[in-house]
């Protein structure tokens, strides 16, 4: 069975190789809506998404985060991406954001236990919508690495964001710079138990 839904789901891929230009306005609304739609516990709609197109303050953050990042290098046999290689990939890499030139931050409330999950399924639907409009994008966990410093605590004040949410995560977006989309992996086996 297949149809439009899950050919874009099965045919997204990571990006983390973008073009110079800016997102525009309408697709950038497009991926915002859909994050926006996401399911979130309880109906709360807690998450809240701050939209960066500041290619200095992007450049800053990326690097603050990639510094605080505890990443262990991969290994020829244990890596994120060969043809896009991550922060973990490749150390010469110095801004976890990839040149991306918009990042969105997802901050969720400080004492809810399911803020980190509802921001996951709104990265999910936002990175969808992003790849089905011809946007690339990448999810970039553990945040709040990247405000862990006076530049970043100054940013979030600057960005008005409220002191009892913190930075779950980042979803960045871009138009792809390569053509050919990373090769998907082939998925493996095993993982579908079924109880009848």
């Amino acid at each position: 069975m297949t149809n439009e839904v899950l050919e874009n789901i099965m045919t997204r891929r990571t990006i983390r190789r973008f073009r110079e230009e800016q997102v525009g306005e309408e697709e950038l609304q497009a991926v915002l809506d859909a994050g926006l739609y996401a399911p979130s516990a309880g109906g709360r709609q807690g998450v809240l998404f701050v939209v960066s197109q500041n290619k200095a303050v992007n450049e800053k953050l990326g690097r603050i985060k990639r510094n605080n990042s505890t990443v262990k290098m991969s290994t020829d046999t244990a890596y994120i991406s060969k043809e896009q290689p991550s922060i973990a990939d490749d150390p010469d890499i110095f801004n976890a954001f990839y040149d991306a030139p918009t990042v969105i931050t997802l901050f969720v409330p400080k004492n809810f236990l399911f803020g980190p999950y509802d921001a996951s399924a709104a990265a999910e639907n936002m990175l969808l919508a992003a790849h089905s409009i011809g946007l690339g994008g990448c999810y970039i966990g553990s945040a709040w690495e990247s405000f862990a410093d006076p530049f970043g605590q100054e940013v979030l004040r600057e960005w008005k964001v409220r002191t009892d949410y913190y930075a779950a995560l980042h979803v960045l977006l871009g138009y792809p710079k390569d053509e050919q989309a990373p090769m998907a992996r082939a998925r493996k086996e095993g993982r579908i138990i079924r109880i009848n």
